[in-house]
C-alpha cells in the first residue's frame, strides 16, 4: 500500500495544489491560457515524440491492441448515448455531451504522468496509441453526431473538413507522428536539441496537473444531475472492467500494455468534455460536474487499481492460455 501511496499521492496531490492555489489567489480562467498552451503544444507533445522517438517500430503496429481499446471505449460511448435517448429522452446532441462523459477519459494531462510512473517509459507507447486512435474517434463522433442534431450549424462539407482538421493538426498526433518517424528512421537529434526536448518533456506531467487542478476550481460543483448516477460508476468502473475483460479474452499483450489501457480507461471524464459543451450550447453545467465527481472519486478508484495491480491481486491476463 506504501507503494501506492507513493504514486497516487504526489500525482493526486499536483491537482489538489492547482486546486488549492486557484482558490487563494482567484486568478481569472483566461490566466490559464498560456499554462494551458504550453502543456498542449510543447510539453506533452515533446513528452510522446521523446518516448517514441526511442521505440522499436514492430511495438508501434499492434493493431489488435488499438482496435480492442477502441472497440470498448466506442461500446461504453454507445451505451449511455443509448441509455441517454432510450431512457433519459435526451436530444441527441445532450445525449452525445452524456456519452463522452462516460467514455473520453483524461488520458491526455493524466494518463501519460500516471502511466508512465506506474509501469515506467515502456507505457508510452500504449498511452501513445491509445491517446491518438480515442481522440480520432471523439473527433469524428462529436461533430458528426452535432451535425446530425443539427447543433453545429454546419453543413457536411463543413462538418468533414473540421473533423479533418482536429485530427491532423492536433499537437499530440502530429508529435505522434514524428516519434514514429524517428523510430522508423532511427534519427537522432543533436545534444542541445535532446536537452531541450527532455526539459520539456519532465514539465509535461507537473504542469498538465497543476492546470487541472485550477480548471476543476474554476468550475464549482452547483448541482448534481441525475445523470451522474450511472455516467460516474460506467467510467469509472465499467469501463476499465470492460477494457480489462476485452484485453484478456484477445490475449497476447504485455502485463504494462494491459494494464497501461485498464489504467487509463479508469480515468476521469476529460477536461475536452467541457469544451466541447460549451462550442455546442449543450449540457454545460452538467459536464462541468461530472469532470468534478469523476476526478475526486477517482482517487479512491484509480488507487484501489493501482494496489490490485501492484500487489498481484489482478492478473495481466485472465484468460492465460
Amino acid at each position: 500500500m506504501a507503494e501506492v501511496s507513493g504514486l497516487v499521492l504526489p500525482f493526486f496531490g499536483l491537482i489538489l495544489l492547482g486546486y488549492v492555489t486557484a482558490r487563494i489567489t482567484r486568478q481569472p480562467e483566461e490566466a490559464l491560457g498560456w499554462l494551458n498552451t504550453f502543456i498542449i503544444y510543447l510539453a506533452l507533445p515533446a513528452l510522446f515524440f521523446k518516448l517514441l522517438a526511442q521505440t522499436p517500430m514492430e511495438e508501434l503496429t499492434r493493431w489488435d491492441f488499438v482496435a480492442t481499446n477502441i472497440g470498448v471505449t466506442f461500446s461504453i460511448f454507445a451505451l449511455i448515448f443509448a441509455v441517454g435517448i432510450a431512457v433519459r429522452r435526451a436530444a441527441i446532441a445532450e445525449a452525445t455531451i452524456q456519452g463522452l462523459a462516460g467514455a473520453y477519459g483524461n488520458i491526455g494531462y493524466m494518463g501519460p504522468g500516471l502511466a508512465i510512473l506506474a509501469f515506467g517509459e515502456r507505457a508510452a507507447v500504449p498511452v501513445a496509441l491509445i491517446f491518438c486512435f480515442e481522440n480520432i474517434m471523439h473527433f469524428t463522433l462529436a461533430p458528426t453526431l452535432m451535425a446530425i442534431s443539427g447543433g453545429s450549424g454546419q453543413r457536411v462539407g463543413g462538418v468533414v473538413v473540421d473533423i479533418v482538421r482536429k485530427i491532423v493538426f492536433h499537437p499530440f498526433i502530429i508529435a505522434t507522428a514524428m516519434g514514429v518517424l524517428a523510430a522508423w528512421a532511427t534519427i537522432e537529434l543533436p545534444q542541445p536539441a535532446t536537452r531541450l526536448v527532455d526539459y520539456l518533456a519532465q514539465a509535461a506531467a507537473p504542469c498538465a496537473l497543476f492546470a487541472m487542478g485550477v480548471t476543476l476550481a474554476l468550475r464549482p460543483l452547483k448541482r448534481v444531475p441525475v445523470e451522474l448516477s450511472y455516467i460516474v460508476p460506467i467510467k469509472l468502473l465499467v469501463h476499465p472492467l470492460a477494457m480489462y475483460l476485452a484485453l484478456s479474452w484477445v490475449g497476447d499483450f504485455s502485463a504494462s500494455w494491459a494494464f497501461t489501457a485498464v489504467l487509463l480507461a479508469a480515468l476521469p471524464t476529460a477536461t475536452n468534455v467541457f469544451v466541447l459543451a460549451q462550442q455546442y450550447g449543450v449540457w454545460i453545467e452538467r459536464a462541468s460536474a461530472t469532470i468534478l465527481v469523476t476526478t475526486f472519486l477517482s482517487v479512491l478508484t484509480v488507487a484501489a487499481l493501482l494496489y490490485g495491480i501492484t500487489s498481484g491481486h489482478i492478473p495481466a491476463d485472465l484468460f492465460p492460455g
